[in-house]
């Protein structure tokens, strides 16, 4: 059977994007449909505006600091205006280098939306078919919205690039690392912030310790943490939200943020009707190597819920390509993927928690916080936070976390030693860098305690 493609990718953000690249720079035809912004969540709506607006709020900090430091200087006010047209402008630009890398590479783009109409078809939202040798599903996810009345008063992530002006007073409810890291950014902005948490602690499934010292901060630099709290009733009252929680709290503010988590975005493209297998979350069931139960359909990125994290789609459409249009059958390594949470402070991450090393073998913690000599100077009472979690066995580095300016920075290259196989000793007989914050990594010298 003639097609018109060899493959016809769903949903242009970062992982389904390389993939038709790379399929296109073979000499594959190749066409994308996407129904809203080329770049997808991250570059739109998520990692890329988000880290510009984490970047905004953190320079009132600094020239407090740099006042410290002997500068005569001063904020002044925060002008949203100028840094949302500023912004939008920059995702513009980055969505036209999306748009024209692919097209160079030859991929053909339809701006609407796409369903799957059978095996080897995908209809438009104008009616016109495609059919396709291979389809590849990568429409990543949506924020979830919780079904109760008043919910349609809140903001999701996406609608905080958006906003006509600053809030004064602001409702998160949900501590993921969205929640948490928006947290950061509106207390920066000189924002009024309160969170519900539902558990006890925030950024749950991260290392508790860690997550611990996060909170700490934040609640020092000013943000409400209530937890155990959920919200039980929303109206709109007084100019603003009202929101009472389940722990007896209430209160009216300028906007309630819901932060409690996404999911696939899989409904009404056609997937279960041509056989396509999803979890009890919605997410596409795939094999090793993003295969569904339909054999000529893939699926990659957020939308298989494995590690929801821009570089993981990315590598997963690498390892697509390879598999399917090179004949070189390529597996996702998703051991000791290093992450970032962009909360303030900062947090970066790789390999096991604490909780998961303890419940594996027995294991070697090594731990120390401190004031950084920067902050310290000026009086600053933040601590940062070195950990290491060692193999009692064979010594290898079982994770790594660090919680302060420059964590994401210093996690990367720390991973890279780790997918090598580190040891403790290979940490231990490498010379530090001094003065530094990151000369910790390799300064850790006795265990803070032994998990049997």
């Amino acid at each position: 059977m003639e097609f018109d493609y060899d493959l016809f990718v769903i949903g242009g953000g970062s992982g389904g994007v390389r993939a038709a690249r790379l399929t296109a720079l073979d000499g594959h035809k190749v066409a994308l449909a996407e129904e809203s912004r080329m770049g997808g969540t991250c570059v739109i709506r998520g990692c890329v505006p988000k880290k510009l607006m984490v970047f905004a709020s953190e320079y009132s900090e600094q020239i407090q600091l740099a006042q410290q430091y002997g500068w005569s200087a001063s904020a002044g006010e925060f002008d949203w205006t100028r840094f949302k047209t500023n912004l939008h402008t920059e995702l513009d630009r980055l969505e036209n280098a999306y748009q024209t890398n692919a097209q160079k590479a030859g991929v053909e783009i339809f701006k609407q939306r796409a369903k799957i109409a059978d095996p080897h078809t995908v209809e438009l939202a104008d009616g016109t078919r495609k059919t396709a040798k291979h389809i590849l599903v990568a429409v990543g996810g949506r924020p979830v919205v919780p079904d109760m009345p008043g919910a349609d008063l809140g903001l999701v992530s996406d609608d905080l690039f958006h906003l006509n002006a600053l809030p004064k007073k602001m409702l998160i409810v949900g501590a993921g690392y969205i929640g948490c890291e928006f947290a950061g950014v509106f207390n920066g902005l000189s924002t009024e912030v309160s969170m519900f948490v539902r558990k006890a602690q925030i950024l749950r499934g991260f290392d508790d310790e860690a997550r611990g010292h996060i909170a700490d901060c934040m609640q020092a630099r000013g943000i409400t943490i209530h937890t155990g709290c959920a919200p039980i009733a929303i109206e709109r009252r007084d100019g603003g939200v009202w929101v009472k929680g389940s722990n007896g709290h209430e209160e009216v503010f300028d906007a309630l943020l819901w932060a409690t988590g996404r999911r696939p975005n899989t409904d009404g493209i056609g997937l279960e009707e041509v056989g396509v297998k999803l979890n009890r979350r919605g997410a596409i069931e795939v094999d090793d190597y993003f295969q569904t139960a339909v054999p000529s359909i893939y699926a990659i990125g957020d939308v298989i819920s494995r590690v929801e994290l821009t570089p993981v789609a990315i590598r997963e459409g690498v390892a697509f390509h390879k598999t399917v249009f090179q004949g070189e059958k390529t597996k996702m390594d998703y051991d000791f993927i290093p992450s970032a949470t962009f909360t303030q402070p900062e947090m970066g991450t790789v390999g096991l928690t604490e909780e998961q090393a303890e419940a594996q073998e027995p294991t070697l913690v090594y731990a120390t916080a401190f004031r950084p000599m920067q902050t310290a100077f000026a009086g600053g009472e933040e601590r940062v936070l070195f950990k290491m979690l060692v193999s009692k066995e064979t010594n290898k580095v079982l994770g790594a976390h660090i919680v302060g300016p420059g964590a994401a920075e210093m996690i990367q290259f720390v991973a890279v030693a780790l997918k090598m196989g580190a040891t403790k000793a290979d940490f231990d007989r490498t010379c530090a860098v001094h003065p530094a914050m990151a000369e910790e990594m390799v300064t850790l010298k006795e265990p803070v305690r032994v998990l049997a």
